[in-house]
């Protein structure tokens, strides 16, 4: 059994991530994990950083919620969909609002590394898009799930499992959806 956190990044209840997301979610339940979830638009925060690290943002009590499920989980599931290359703005500032110093790692004095303060915990990506899949990967270098997975996620110690990319989204028949319903299920069964 793992404790699984849910990080739902699509600003719209009644997009196609929110599907894979509880076909992810059925997935898991039904393999015994413990899965709670962060749903971005559910919560109430200002998504930006105001003063940098210069000085510190009182964190909302959403966002302080949130620190207390990424704390809890061994398995973080980012799910959003690729905008412009990368995730949208939400999930943008709710990553800048809380992997903060002292919570998601900390500087090290004479050191330009920082030390990673989520070492132990694993994660995995599952974005839909609307360009194909190898065009994202080897024309667009996979911007977003290189900023998930290296420059957030191993920065603070997270290391990822498994990216899934799923696309084209726009042109995508009802067959099509449904097989990716069923696999982001397998997906969560697969911890």
């Amino acid at each position: 059994m793992k404790k699984v956190l849910i990080i739902n990044g699509h600003p719209d209840r009644e997009s196609f991530c929110f599907g894979l997301h509880e076909s992810y979610k059925k997935g898991g339940l039904q393999s015994g994990n413990e899965i709670k979830e962060i749903i971005l638009s559910d919560m109430t925060f200002n998504p930006v950083l105001m003063h940098g690290y210069r000085k510190r943002t009182e964190l909302e009590p959403d966002l302080l919620e949130a620190w207390d499920k990424i704390k809890w989980a061994e398995h973080i599931v980012w799910i959003y969909p690729t905008w412009w290359a990368s995730p949208p703005a939400l999930l943008k500032g709710f990553i800048e609002r809380v992997f903060l110093p002292g919570f998601a790692f900390e500087y090290q004095e004479k050191s330009p590394f920082p030390k990673k303060l989520l070492t132990g915990k694993t994660s995995e990506i599952i974005s839909t898009m609307d360009a194909p899949v190898f065009y994202y990967k080897w024309i667009v270098k996979d911007i977003g799930g290189k900023m998930i997975r290296r420059d957030i996620g191993a920065f603070c110690g997270i290391k990822n499992k498994r990216t899934t990319y799923l696309a084209t989204i726009k042109t995508s028949t009802p067959e099509q959806r449904k097989g990716w319903l069923e696999k982001a299920e397998k997906l969560g069964s697969k911890l």
